[in-house]
């Protein structure tokens, strides 16, 4: 597995990460046992990045990531997010980007994950009432106390990016970016790529739409895309034409649309990180293939002209007051 960079400060991590929220939350019921399968193979295979934070389950999946590591902390890089908060009941609370919350919430996700620091720790949305001067500054604290090693931001606008990069440097921008979401190319992946700042893709499979086996039809009732406005009525119909033209282009690489999906955000640039997430192994071992496909000139220009950029049909989110502009 290839290694790449996040940041300048000397945060090394795999190419390919694994997003661990679906084990919870949000895509139907997961299985314990083959989510920490899902963990422990894609560690053998060379995987070091974890991504998970507080609010999934809620908080039932640093638990579980905590237990899938705990023989096997060593050159595990552990991300986990504060700042959507929610309650034991699942409740959300709002977003928090308070200085004693930071503190507070980092000492409970070490608790959770049972490990003595966190490697990269993510403010998961910006507070539009704390100023990020004063976040920051509570995340930097962490880092001079040992508890995390390395800070990064979600889905944060460039002027927010900018501003916390001054208080302590960011290590990673985590935002969607897949080929049904570029938005990030406008602003958001130039500013971190002046400043420094290692890129962390999420959902690069559009949350599994992408990958050519989704069917609203076999989604649990407790599954959010059921609610997500690309998924649904008109917008999902005209987003099938994506899926065809990446299920065409996949064919003529001798590959799986997911592969294709992810090698393309995989040649995005070396300070590109993607981390697909699933709760499945036979889905780990197709995603794992990704880094075998090469895309050449030719390819990602076919790839533009079948899907130019702004092709989805409908907004990222139900509700989009919670991404930082």
């Amino acid at each position: 597995m290839e290694s790449r960079s996040l940041g300048r400060e000397g945060l090394v991590v795999s190419a390919l990460g694994l997003g661990c929220m679906g084990m919870s939350e949000f895509y139907g019921r997961g299985d314990e046992a083959e989510s920490i399968a899902v963990i422990h193979r894609a560690l053998d295979a060379g995987v070091t990045l974890l991504d998970t934070a507080d609010m999934y389950g809620p908080f039932t999946n640093e638990l579980l990531v905590g237990k899938a590591i705990a023989d096997r902390r060593d050159g595990v890089v552990v991300a986990t997010k504060f700042g959507n908060e929610r309650a034991p009941d699942g409740a959300r609370l709002g977003i928090n980007g308070r200085p004693e919350y930071v503190r507070a919430a980092c000492d409970a996700s070490l608790a959770r994950l049972g490990v003595g620091h966190i490697d990269l720790y993510y403010q998961h949305r910006v507070d539009p009432k704390v100023p990020i001067e004063d976040t920051v500054g509570a995340m930097a604290e962490l880092v001079a106390q040992g508890k995390v090693r390395y800070l990064g931001l979600s889905e944060a606008a460039p002027a927010t990016i900018r501003r916390a990069h001054a208080v302590h440097p960011i290590s990673a921008l985590q935002t969607e970016y897949s080929l049904w979401t570029r938005e990030c190319e406008d602003e958001v992946l130039p500013t971190v790529r002046e400043l420094g700042i290692g890129f962390v893709s999420y959902s690069p499979l559009g949350r599994g739409f992408l990958t050519g086996r989704f069917s609203d039809a076999e989604l649990a009732p407790d599954d959010f895309r059921r609610h997500h406005p690309r998924f649904m009525g008109e917008n999902l119909e005209r987003n099938r034409a994506i899926v065809t033209a990446v299920e065409d282009l996949a064919a003529s690489k001798g590959c799986t649309p997911a592969q294709l999906a992810l090698a393309w955000v995989l040649a995005r640039g070396q300070d590109v990180v993607p981390i697909p997430g699933t709760k499945r192994l036979a889905y780990l071992e197709d995603n794992l293939a990704a880094t075998e496909v090469a895309l050449v000139a030719d390819d990602l220009a076919r790839l533009e002209e079948r899907i130019p950029k702004g092709a989805a049909s409908g907004d990222r989110y139900a509700d989009m007051s919670s991404i930082d502009r």
